[in-house]
């Protein structure tokens, strides 16, 4: 089995919907610390003329030691229509906005407390539009007892130890540096990093904006023209 472990980011880019796509099971890690303005509460789409801006949901103020899983959503602020407005420039440019806003408008239809429950429903709606079946679930509601980690990258090992039948433990080839490969090879797991390749789309402007949300790819290309995204990486 392919295992990966990301934490829960909020509409994340290209590379996240390949390793859930390209793997067969995926865990969203929730109980380690919450770091604010990464991309757990927050995105960046195109805005209106050249360059980007952020998405972000508001979250109430928390101690510095706070797990992600315990991170509450401030819903006194009118965050959804914001960042449904947010996503009008797209209107006159974007062929597929009309489908996308309607996946984004039926999402927000729902009650949210914590950022978790709202990032792992964004991504489940966001791989049921591409039609990617697969079983993503939430660490802290699993029950894994897992051995304590002695340094960051053991998470993702005890976890894959506990969870068993773990063949292969696959991350973002941006950790290569974090993990120590051998600690996977003594338990018979294979650490594989995927590297995405970025495919340049049309944005209908000058200067081609790479690495934006999810939001931004579906709104410039059809699902079969994302899976080819998808699919061209390579394992390093």
């Amino acid at each position: 089995m392919k295992l990966a472990i990301m934490q829960p980011y909020f509409f994340p880019y290209l590379g996240y919907f390949s390793l859930i796509k390209h793997t067969d099971k995926f865990i969203l890690l929730d109980e380690v610390q919450f770091i604010r303005h990464g991309w757990i509460e927050r995105n960046r789409v195109l805005k209106q003329n050249e360059g980007w801006l952020y998405i972000s949901v508001p979250i109430k103020k928390d101690h510095r030691e706070t797990l992600i899983r315990d991170i509450l959503i401030d819903n006194s602020q009118n965050w959804k229509q914001k960042i449904i407005s947010q996503l009008q420039p797209y209107k006159k440019i974007a062929p597929y906005y009309y489908r996308v806003q309607k996946l984004i408008a039926e999402l927000f239809e729902n009650e949210f407390l914590d950022i978790t429950s709202l990032n792992e429903a964004a991504l489940k709606i966001v791989c049921q539009y591409l039609e990617i079946n697969r079983s993503i679930d939430i660490f802290s509601k699993m029950a894994l007892q897992i051995e304590r980690p002695d340094s960051a990258d053991e998470w993702a090992l005890n976890i894959c130890k506990a969870y068993g039948g773990v063949e292969e433990y696959w991350n973002p080839s941006g950790g290569q540096s974090f993990f120590n490969k051998k600690k996977y090879e003594d338990v018979g797991i294979e650490l594989k990093f995927q590297e995405i390749k970025i495919q340049l789309y049309d944005q209908k402007r000058i200067q081609f904006e790479p690495a934006l949300s999810i939001i931004d790819v579906m709104m410039f290309n059809s699902v079969d023209e994302i899976h080819k995204m998808l699919d061209n990486y390579i394992l390093l």
